[in-house]
């Protein structure tokens, strides 16, 4: 059954599995999810991800989550944003600080998807997908 909203699906995904502590979690692979996934990465909130090589029709990715020495999840939560029933576009002056610089903003912009304090520096607005904190 096709997804209306995958990036939603790749969030929930991700939520549910910190929820339970799974040390991974997969989720069909795509451009931009790869790259959300990169900047989460970079960012700290997750170890890593990999792409399987499968002959399947659909590739999957498989998500590490990261976790503190006493098993508390990095992620604390994750909200979507923008929705394909309601995108939510901030101008370069209008890029928000979530949780006082704490949480952290992601965005797709014309420069591609960046993190919130990334497109402050760089002086451009875009589509506020979704915060992490």
């Amino acid at each position: 059954m096709p997804v209306t909203d995958p990036i939603a699906d790749m969030i929930t995904r991700i939520r549910n599995a910190v929820q339970v502590r799974h040390e991974s979690v997969d989720v069909p692979a795509s451009r931009m999810k790869s790259s959300l996934l990169k900047l989460l990465s970079e960012e700290g909130f997750i170890e890593g991800f990999s792409v399987s090589e499968e002959d399947s029709i659909e590739k999957n990715m498989e998500v590490r989550l990261r976790y503190y020495e006493d098993k508390t999840p990095v992620i604390q939560g994750l909200k979507r944003v923008s929705k394909p029933g309601l995108r939510v576009y901030v101008g370069k002056n209008e890029v928000p600080r979530y949780f006082g610089g704490l949480g952290v903003a992601f965005m797709s912009t014309s420069k591609g998807v960046m993190t919130g304090q990334q497109a402050r520096r760089q002086g451009v607005g875009g589509e506020l997908l979704f915060y992490v904190w």
